[in-house]
């Protein structure tokens, strides 16, 4: 694996678990129903996967992580929602721990573009997946964000979140790359879609706006930053700063593209 550019700080989670399926799994809701078993890869905080094993049970779903302390985290989720019906382990996506033919959907979120190789990790995904079912992927592309007002502390931001990603081992521009990487890993039965989050009212660009004016401080990208000379604190005190001057524009706009794809096994 790749050193996961984000960390866990507080700032970070804050962003996770706002994630549901509905806004972050939407093109893979209609493979899922009672009796679908799940592999979830890279659950993080277990949101999405405490609604998959919503709408699956009495199947079961695997919440998945590289390391116990962010395994639990989903744990808490899972048990805060009283669900019954998910497994937990530690793993890495280049070489699960898994027979063949194991699960009916494997699914990773925001996952590939932080691995080390993620054609090899597509394979292990098809490998564990049963014949018909489906390997779903869905990954941001940083480069293809759009926001107004166009502010040059933003494109700051951008240049930085590259360096540091690239640094890691990521790809940041991951979305792009889905089918190229499917089709390298060859998955053949593929669909491919996008979609975006929006971030435009008052509401929303507080809440975006605020959680990375305190990610650029205090989360493991402004750790890396720091250490390896990309940023100093005075460049990282300028983009928080712009990151709540954007939140409080009534003039502010966010969007965010996602590529997703679907590969039938």
């Amino acid at each position: 694996m790749a050193t996961y550019t984000h960390g866990h700080h507080e700032s970070v989670l804050r962003s996770h678990r706002w994630r549901t399926a509905e806004n972050s799994a939407a093109y893979l809701l209609p493979r899922l129903s009672s009796g679908v078993t799940v592999l979830d890869i890279g659950c993080g905080p277990g949101t999405i996967t405490a609604d998959f094993a919503a709408l699956v049970t009495p199947a079961r779903v695997t919440a998945l992580e590289v390391k116990q302390e962010a395994l639990d985290l989903a744990r808490a989720e899972i048990a805060r929602r009283g669900l019954a019906n998910v497994d937990f382990a530690v793993g890495d996506v280049h070489a699960l721990d898994f027979p063949d033919a194991s699960f009916d959907v494997v699914h990773a979120h925001q996952v590939l573009q932080h691995v080390t190789d993620p054609v090899a990790a597509l394979r292990e995904m098809r490998r564990v997946t049963k014949p018909g079912g489906v390997v779903a992927v869905r990954d941001s592309d940083y480069k293809a964000f759009a926001w107004y007002p166009e502010l040059p502390e933003l494109d700051e931001w951008m240049a930085l979140y590259q360096r540091v990603a690239r640094g890691n081992g990521g790809e940041p521009d991951a979305g792009r790359r889905l089918l190229a990487w499917a089709r390298a890993a060859g998955l053949t039965d593929v669909t491919v879609t996008s979609s975006t989050w929006c971030f435009a009212t008052q509401e929303d660009r507080d809440w975006w706006g605020h959680m990375w004016a305190d990610r650029i401080l205090k989360s493991d990208m402004a750790s890396t930053a720091l250490r390896t000379g990309a940023a100093d604190e005075a460049g990282l005190n300028r983009v928080s700063t712009a990151w709540r001057a954007w939140a409080a524009d009534p003039d502010g706009w966010m969007s965010l593209l996602h590529g997703e794809l679907i590969a039938r096994v």
